[in-house]
């Protein structure tokens, strides 16, 4: 039963994630790593799948052991998510309080890529290969 509600709460993550991709607000990275805990406690195969799809094993991987993330990977997210949130803070709401609540959540998220260790290409295609070695095994 436990391995039954890890499964579906894993589900829910990775959902909540894939969703994060497109809504900046919403943190994409956290969630994947949660859905790869609930699956590496509940279900090898979706352990597996979810480390090495296409899409996010390799970051995945390369969150989890510490490379970090491609130069442009930070450009483009740090970019979307600012254009996302001055967009919302000039035609969605008009509460100071939330305008100020979502640009310390911008300048947070900002300040949290930054901080992640720049990946050089050839280690991020080096994960990337590895990647689609074992989908193929």
């Amino acid at each position: 039963m436990v391995k039954t509600i890890y499964i579906v709460l894993g589900f829910i993550s990775l959902g909540c994630g894939i969703f994060g991709i497109f809504i900046p607000i919403l943190p994409t990275t956290p969630f994947l790593l949660l859905t790869a805990y609930l699956f590496a406690k509940s279900s090898p195969r979706f352990y597996y799948w979810l480390i090495n799809n296409s899409l996010f094993g390799s970051y995945i991987r390369n969150y989890k052991e510490h490379k970090g993330m491609l130069l442009i990977h930070k450009i483009v997210v740090i970019v979307l998510l600012w254009a996302v949130i001055i967009t919302t803070i000039i035609y969605a709401t008009e509460e100071l309080w939330v305008r100020v609540l979502l640009a310390v959540v911008a300048i947070a998220v900002s300040a949290h890529i930054l901080m992640i260790k720049t990946l050089k290409q050839d280690i991020y295609e080096e994960s990337r290969v590895k990647s689609a070695e074992q989908e193929t095994n």
